[in-house]
């Protein structure tokens, strides 16, 4: 099974091809189009390993961008004892979801 290793938004994320991944926001109105990633770290080919250094010169992880929004809140609390203060906030990370086509 081929899968690799790519880096967008700051983070790495294993990939396999139909594999569906939701990252970090990449942009504005990108639902239905096609995105490449050229920050590809590692592929590995049915056993045979290929490691970037950092990255592999020629490499690219294709995908469509399924569905964009943002994740569940969570809840921030600020707190400190004795002097009768309290700070409640939230905050909804947005996130992109694409579906990985094709490793190269």
């Amino acid at each position: 099974m081929t899968f690799a290793i790519i880096k967008t938004g700051g983070k790495q994320y294993k990939v396999s091809e139909g594999d569906v991944v939701t990252i970090e926001k990449m942009g504005e109105d990108l639902k239905g189009n096609k995105v490449s990633f050229e920050e590809v770290l590692l592929i590995d080919r049915d056993g045979k390993v290929a490691i970037g250094t950092p990255t592999i010169p020629g490499a690219k992880v294709s995908a469509e961008v399924v569905d964009e929004g943002l994740g569940k809140k969570v809840v921030v609390i600020h707190y400190k004892a004795k002097i009768r203060h309290k700070k409640i906030s939230g905050h909804r990370q947005p996130f992109t979801k694409v579906k990985i086509e094709s490793i190269k």
